[in-house]
């Protein structure tokens, strides 16, 4: 709504006789999503479901800052109209998420019956640190963070159940002072952001997270190879985070699948970089 040709942002704005406003009305968006050509990196596919390789940045289903292009819209695209009658109009089809910058492996489904509580997920995180512990349980209830709405946390009261289970793969830097380590994370419950607000939790949080990270200072490069690391973790732009286990029971078929996804290039580059690094004896 604009009066004499400027935006009213202010909403505590009070209309005053003789003003001229005109709105702008933008067009009906569609009841529900549409099937958009967008590619997929297929894994595996039947009449019942279809695994897929996410890459980081492609949303999985239509919210209100991404009405299209996401995972969804490429799934009705090429599974058919069908899957919009199984998991309901806005995530048709969705058996579980991953956030946008998670990269992995994904199940969508045609199948009503298919349990999403007897997946199997496991990911690789690529954390600022090392925790103490070389394996672990992390709980704590995750809800809306009392300070910032747009976050989880995890809350002394209230919230809902949150597990996961930890184990510390490889370890990067100095004995005295580990840089990073690399992190497997088994999920027993699925929380929005689960394991980015509990390795935050631990002290741990994800390289390269923008919404829970915290800025670090590594020590300083004594050689070309620890430049490189730094930089590369200092800079990476999105959560090291990739789901390389998928494993369920088939609805139909009635026997285990388990899949295996290898790092995207990225993962594999700061690892790389991080692994020239002294490693703590």
């Amino acid at each position: 709504m604009t009066l004499a040709a400027k935006t009213i942002k202010d909403p505590n704005h009070r209309v005053k006789g003789g003003e001229v406003y005109s709105l702008e009305i933008p067009p009906a968006l569609p009841a529900r999503p549409r099937g958009q050509d967008i590619p997929l990196s297929v894994v595996y596919e039947d009449k019942d479901l279809i695994v897929i390789e996410k890459p980081a940045g492609l949303v999985v289903h239509p919210a209100a800052g991404n009405p299209d292009g996401t995972l969804v819209n490429a799934l009705i695209a090429h599974c058919g109209e069908a899957l919009i009658g199984i998991g309901g109009e806005a995530r048709p089809g969705i058996v579980h998420r991953l956030d946008k910058d998670t990269s992995g492996l994904l199940v969508g489904s045609l199948a009503k019956q298919f349990a999403n509580h007897t997946i199997e997920r496991a990911y690789h995180a690529l954390v600022w640190g090392a925790p103490r512990a070389g394996n672990g349980v992390i709980e704590g209830a995750i809800g809306r963070s009392p300070f910032d709405r747009k976050r989880m946390a995890v809350l002394r009261g209230g919230g809902k159940t949150a597990r996961t289970r930890y184990r510390v793969v490889e370890v990067f830097g100095m004995a005295e002072r580990p840089v990073a380590s690399l992190v497997e994370c088994r999920l027993e419950t699925g929380r929005t952001h689960q394991i980015r607000v509990h390795l935050t939790h631990l002290g741990h949080p994800l390289i390269g997270d923008p919404q829970y990270g915290r800025a670090r200072q590594p020590p300083r490069a004594k050689t070309e190879a620890e430049a490189t690391a730094f930089t590369l973790a200092a800079e990476f732009p999105r959560q090291a985070l990739h789901a390389f286990v998928l494993g369920f029971q088939h609805p139909a078929l009635h026997k285990s699948m388990r899949f295996e996804s290898p790092w995207p290039g990225d993962f594999a580059g700061l690892v790389a970089a991080l692994r020239g690094l002294k490693t703590p004896q």
